[in-house]
């Protein structure tokens, strides 16, 4: 019986592009993959993945920012970022499934691999 995925098999992947036609995970599908990440939260519906780190002060959430946005960039997958004094808040979506896909579970563990 094969292991399941950890975060560290999905910290290893690398995001596949983006394309049409892709379908995005069902929301048990979502669910389902979310203890491979620590941390982070499943929206309400579904479709997206968040994380909010805190910090004290303000430079270390404009770091965590960068950092995230430097981790998209790199991954050709864009986060929507959120920060101000004392947090940053990331989230993950494929906005052109309309929901979640693998490369969102893919970053948010790059991500934790990052700041680990």
């Amino acid at each position: 019986m094969e292991d399941a995925m950890t975060t560290c098999d999905l910290a290893n992947k690398e995001c596949e592009p983006c394309k049409g036609g892709v379908a995005p995970h069902s929301a048990a599908e979502a669910k389902a993959m979310m203890d491979q990440i620590e941390g982070w939260t499943l929206s309400d519906d579904g479709t997206a993945i968040s994380r909010r780190f805190e910090f004290k002060g303000f430079a270390k959430a404009v770091e965590m920012a960068n950092l995230a946005a430097w981790l998209g960039n790199k991954q050709g997958h864009h986060p929507d970022i959120g920060f101000g004094w004392g947090y940053c808040e990331v989230t993950f979506t494929t906005h052109e499934a309309g929901g979640l896909t693998e490369n969102d579970f893919i970053c948010a563990a790059k991500l934790d691999a990052l700041v680990a």
